[in-house]
């Protein structure tokens, strides 16, 4: 991955800029350094996430202000725009399916969490892009729930939102939102992504050349036409009634439901083939930065403190159990004898006298001086005591066998010169 030569088209402009800082009023937020903003396109298959990007970074280009473009759909066999870093540089999409026995969702999704592997040095390029650029581009898989639920796109978006202003662009696909059961489901989707990833959201209705968005939003300022069309229109499941279906029911409630979602919202609409709504689409990317800036950055601030401080009493009560580690030692290392030498009391020798001769090598106390005197004379506990009294009892049956068997072995003595008598013998009967 190498990183592209910056192009000079933001040169003037930032040295026309450069004069004015001095005398303006606040010089601290003057002198903070230019940040980017950074455009998440995250939308179903098909809903032209791609042909979006081309033309957001074509209406770019004509404004003299070139994007910063990330590609991390590894599965895409075209991209009509060049792309400053490409996931498909790094991780061979194909050659990830046959090493790992994959599937085409599962090739995805595992070669996105090997590129995110390296994602520090990826946002080290785009760090380094971030005065020579007003906004950066990225373009996620196809497969939504690749990127929203997966842990590398957390990963990835976690790792751009903390150090540069965020946005998601969620893409919709206009004409088929028509149904009103579709668009609930669209709606539904943004809600989820939208408290998943806590950023600045943007509601992107594409295609609007060929299905004006003028529908979409009167639905979502107006919950009666939203119940108007339900009943004209039908869920659009089949095979439950319009009017009285369950599915319509559901969807009023939802309806209600988002209504504080669709007022926190900004939607606009855009056609990624005319370029039609590009200017209300980067009004509404500013609007978002402001957003990141009050809202989601002092959030973010206050999360990473928590951390912080948290690792910090970890690290303070790591240190106290040490260190009382430590003086439990060091009081036990006090209430041992000293050694030869030490103090007053330690230039004892065997001869006494002046002190002259031999050192004690077993310590200058005598026995019956030493401070741990008092265990020579400590009774045993009642398991120490149980198991001497076994020990000499097993130790007398075994002394009393063997006295047993001393006894039986012995030769008895033969009376009047007659032989001993053996088992089975009688003696015999005087005549």
């Amino acid at each position: 991955m190498s990183e592209p030569v910056p192009t000079g088209a933001t040169g003037a402009a930032e040295a026309e800029a450069g004069p004015s800082q001095p005398p303006a009023p606040a010089p601290s937020a003057q002198n903070k350094p230019k940040q980017p903003v950074v455009i998440l396109c995250i939308g179903m298959a098909g809903s032209g996430k791609t042909t979006l990007m081309q033309r957001l970074n074509s209406y770019l280009h004509s404004k003299k202000t070139p994007p910063y473009i990330l590609n991390l759909d590894p599965a895409v066999s075209h991209m009509p725009y060049s792309a400053n870093i490409d996931i498909r540089d790094t991780v061979d999409y194909k050659e990830v399916m046959k090493q790992y026995n994959l599937g085409p969702n599962g090739g995805i999704l595992t070669a996105l969490n090997l590129f995110t592997t390296k994602f520090d040095q990826v946002l080290s390029f785009v760090e380094k892009r971030a005065e020579s650029v007003d906004y950066v581009l990225v373009d996620t898989p196809g497969q939504i729930e690749i990127f929203t639920w997966s842990a590398s796109g957390a990963i990835i978006t976690d790792a751009i939102a903390s150090s540069i202003p965020t946005c998601v662009a969620y893409i919709i696909d206009t004409p088929r939102t028509t149904a009103p059961a579709t668009f609930m489901s669209n709606m539904l989707y943004a809600c989820s992504i939208l408290y998943k990833t806590r950023l600045p959201f943007i509601l992107v209705f594409n295609k609007t050349d060929v299905q004006p968005h003028d529908f979409a939003l009167e639905w979502m300022t107006d919950f009666e036409a939203f119940q108007a069309a339900l009943g004209t229109r039908g869920s659009g499941g089949g095979g439950v009634d319009a009017e009285g279906g369950y599915m319509d029911s559901l969807m009023g409630s939802m309806c209600l439901v988002l209504e504080e979602f669709y007022n926190n919202l900004n939607a606009v609409g855009v056609s990624a083939m005319t370029g039609e709504g590009m200017r209300e689409f980067f009004a509404a990317v500013e609007k978002a930065r402001g957003e990141y800036e009050t809202e989601y950055k002092p959030e973010l601030e206050r999360l990473a403190a928590d951390r912080k401080d948290r690792a910090e009493g970890d690290k303070k009560a790591s240190l106290e159990r040490l260190m009382l580690d430590m003086n439990v030692d060091a009081g036990s290392s006090a209430r041992r004898p000293a050694g030869p030498g030490r103090g007053a009391r330690g230039t004892g020798t065997r001869g006494g006298g002046d002190g002259a001769g031999e050192a004690n090598p077993f310590g200058p106390h005598a026995r019956n001086e030493r401070e741990d005197r008092y265990l020579d004379d400590e009774p045993d506990s009642e398991e120490e005591a149980a198991i001497r009294r076994q020990e000499e009892e097993e130790d007398e049956a075994a002394e009393a066998e063997d006295y047993d068997l001393r006894d039986m072995e012995e030769a008895e003595p033969e009376i009047g010169g007659l032989p001993r008598v053996s088992p089975g013998m009688a003696w015999p009967r005087p005549s």
